[in-house]
C-alpha cells in the first residue's frame, strides 16, 4: 500500500503494521503519521513490528515514510524536502489539503480563513480566494515555481518518489514536463478520479509515456467519492495496467483499515476483469518500483 494515513485521528500505525504482516502484505508507505519527524516515527513502527513478528514467527511488513509539502501553514520548501530525505523519507507529496484546488472544491476549516479559534467548516471558496489562501505550483507566467522545480530535481537526484498531490490539469502537465526533463523515474498521480484531479483517460494516455504512474485508491470507490468500479477498471484496461497502482488512502475512521481497503480495491478490480498477472503488476510490481523495493 503506497498511500496510507496514520496521523492524529486516523488508524493506529502499530496495529496496522501487525495486521498487514498477518495479511502477508509486502509494504506500507505512510503518507502521514503523527509527529514532526515522519521518518523517525516510521522507524519506530518498523522496530515494533519486527519485534512482534519475530515472536509470532511471521514476516514483518516493510514500512516507509512520506512527507507532505505545505501541511498546516508550512511553506513548500526544497530545503525542508532535502532535510526530510536526509532523515529517511522515501516519498514526497506536493500540497494536498491546503492546495487551492482543494479549497475551491471542498473548502477548509473556518480557522484557516478567519484565524484564531474559529470552529467548524467553510464550504468551497471562490478560486481567487483559494489562490490567496492555498498553495499553487505555478507562477504568474504559467511555469512551475522555482521551489517546485527544485523539489522535482531533488527527487530525481535522490531517487525518491514524487506524488503530484492535489494539482490542477495545468500544473500536472507542467510537472510532467519537468519530470521528463530531469529523468525522475518515480512520479505518481494519486486518485485520478477524485474531484481534486478529475483526469480523463486521454490525459492519462498523454502522461503515461513519461513514466508517471496513476494510483487508484479505495477512497475513490468509497461512498465519500463514489467512483463506479466499472469505470475504474475500464480506464486501467484502456490505458494499460502497466501504468497503474492500487492503494488504500485509508486511515479515515469512515473507511476500513488499509489492509481491508487493499483487499477490497484489489477484489473489485479482479471481479471486473484484471487477471492474476495484471493484479501483481498494479498491487505489487509497480508499487515496489515507487518505494524502491527489489522483488524476489
Amino acid at each position: 500500500d503506497i498511500h496510507c494515513h496514520a496521523h492524529e485521528g486516523q488508524q493506529n500505525p502499530f496495529d496496522l503494521a501487525r495486521r498487514a504482516s498477518l495479511a502477508e502484505m509486502k509494504g506500507l508507505l505512510f503518507k502521514s503519521i503523527s509527529g514532526e519527524d515522519p521518518a523517525q516515527a516510521v522507524r519506530e513502527v518498523q522496530d515494533d513490528v519486527n519485534r512482534w513478528a519475530d515472536k509470532e514467527k511471521v514476516t514483518p511488513v516493510l514500512c516507509w515514510a512520506g512527507y507532505v509539502c505545505g501541511r498546516q501553514t508550512s511553506p513548500v520548501s526544497a530545503k525542508i524536502v532535502r532535510e526530510m530525505i536526509d532523515r529517511g523519507v522515501t516519498a514526497i507529496w506536493l500540497p494536498v489539503f491546503n492546495h487551492a484546488i482543494t479549497l475551491s472544491t471542498v473548502g477548509t476549516y473556518r480557522r484557516t480563513i478567519e484565524g484564531g479559534n474559529a470552529n467548524g467548516w467553510h464550504g468551497p471558496l471562490p478560486w481567487d480566494k483559494a489562490l490567496e489562501l492555498g498553495h499553487y505550483n505555478l507562477a504568474e507566467n504559467g511555469e512551475l515555481k522555482p521551489e517546485v522545480k527544485e523539489i522535482v530535481r531533488i527527487c530525481a537526484d535522490r531517487n525518491v518518489a514524487l506524488f503530484f498531490g492535489h494539482a490542477t490539469h495545468k500544473e500536472i502537465y507542467k510537472l510532467a514536463e519537468e519530470v521528463d526533463k530531469v529523468g525522475l523515474k518515480r512520479a505518481v498521480i494519486d486518485h485520478p478520479y477524485s474531484p481534486f484531479l478529475n483526469l480523463l483517460p486521454k490525459m492519462m494516455k498523454d502522461l503515461a509515456p513519461v513514466g508517471i504512474l496513476f494510483n487508484f485508491t479505495w477512497d475513490e470507490l468509497s461512498p465519500l467519492l463514489g467512483v463506479d468500479p466499472q469505470i475504474m477498471y475500464n480506464t486501467i484496461r484502456e490505458v494499460g495496467p502497466e501504468h497503474f497502482t492500487l492503494s488504500s488512502d485509508a486511515g479515515e475512521p469512515l473507511f476500513p483499515d488499509s489492509v481491508e481497503a487493499m483487499r477490497l480495491v484489489r477484489g473489485y478490480m479482479e471481479a471486473f476483469g484484471l487477471n492474476q498477472e495484471e493484479l501483481y503488476t498494479v498491487c505489487t510490481k509497480n508499487p515496489a518500483r515507487v518505494v524502491g523495493l527489489a522483488l524476489d
